[in-house]
């Protein structure tokens, strides 16, 4: 992701309000296909996408050009879709837990096995695991949407996880 990464903001440099488009469409996975953009398989509006990042049309019409232009950045950007429902802001209405996990280095190998073994040993189900890209996000989280709350309990021993920094239960 990196390099991809750092290949569009080569070809956006200099140009900030690109630079946002690019950002929204990697951070909803939003997909370019033959100059037009998509949910998935639902086409978006050209105004609606620049009403998100908040930019005119028009930028988004050249951002979409540039990276059409780009043969290797048009191919990923084609392929990219959304990751799907996320439960993270219903949990609390359907009776299940949220704990959201912020770690020192999130690079760090090992943090989502360790919370799972310590939920599976406590005999909670994990029903989501939602992961933050550090490319895009300044402060990534770890968010584990488990089949019942989650006792408080837990928390010291989720904070004992190597790199862990912080755990919050909703």
């Amino acid at each position: 992701m990196e390099i991809m990464w750092n290949k569009v903001a080569t070809i956006v440099a200099g140009y900030p309000e690109r630079l946002k488009v690019v950002k929204t469409l990697l951070e909803n996975g939003l997909a370019v296909r033959g100059s037009r953009i998509y949910l998935n398989q639902i086409e978006l509006p050209v105004m609606k996408v620049a009403r998100a990042a908040g930019v005119d049309r028009r930028t988004v019409g050249e951002t979409v050009r540039i990276i059409e232009a780009n043969p290797e950045i048009r191919q990923i950007f084609a392929k990219l879709e959304s990751a799907g429902l996320s439960l993270r802001g219903v949990a609390d209405d359907l009776g299940l837990g949220a704990i959201e996990i912020v770690v020192d280095n999130p690079s760090r190998a090992g943090i989502l096995a360790g919370a799972s073994r310590l939920l599976s040993e406590a005999g909670i189900s994990i029903r989501q695991a939602l992961v933050d890209d550090p490319e895009l996000t300044p402060e990534p989280k770890l968010v584990l949407i488990t089949a019942r709350r989650v006792p408080g309990e837990l928390i010291p021993r989720l904070r004992d996880i190597t790199g862990v920094v912080k755990v919050s239960l909703y």
